[in-house]
């Protein structure tokens, strides 16, 4: 996935993206990828908000959940990773609020 193409894609949407990646939940073998969508495209639902483990899996998780909001995200499609439904696989962990998130 071309995160810098995608990035700039979301910015032209009205969308904010920030990427962090967390040095002590990296330590404490946690889920330091932390994946932030913002701003007046997202409506009245709010931000979204993803973490896990690997950035890829963050970066999927958000999206999944920002194709999911009213607008037309069908560009998505072009960085959104297929996922086969006949693959089991563990969950990717995410967590999601209606609010942007406050400092951690």
């Amino acid at each position: 996935m071309d995160v810098e193409t995608l990035m700039a894609r979301l910015a032209r949407a009205g969308v904010t993206a920030l990427i962090k990646a967390d040095d002590e939940r990296m330590s404490a073998g946690g889920e330091p990828w932390t994946v932030v969508f913002s701003g007046a495209a997202l409506g009245a639902e709010g931000g979204v908000r993803s973490d896990a483990a690997e950035l890829r899996s963050a970066l999927a998780e958000a999206l999944d959940r920002l194709a999911t909001r009213p607008g037309d995200w069908s560009w998505l499609d072009e960085f959104r990773t297929p996922r086969p439904a006949s693959v089991p696989g563990p969950p990717a962990r995410a967590r999601h609020s209606g609010q942007a998130p406050g400092p951690e």
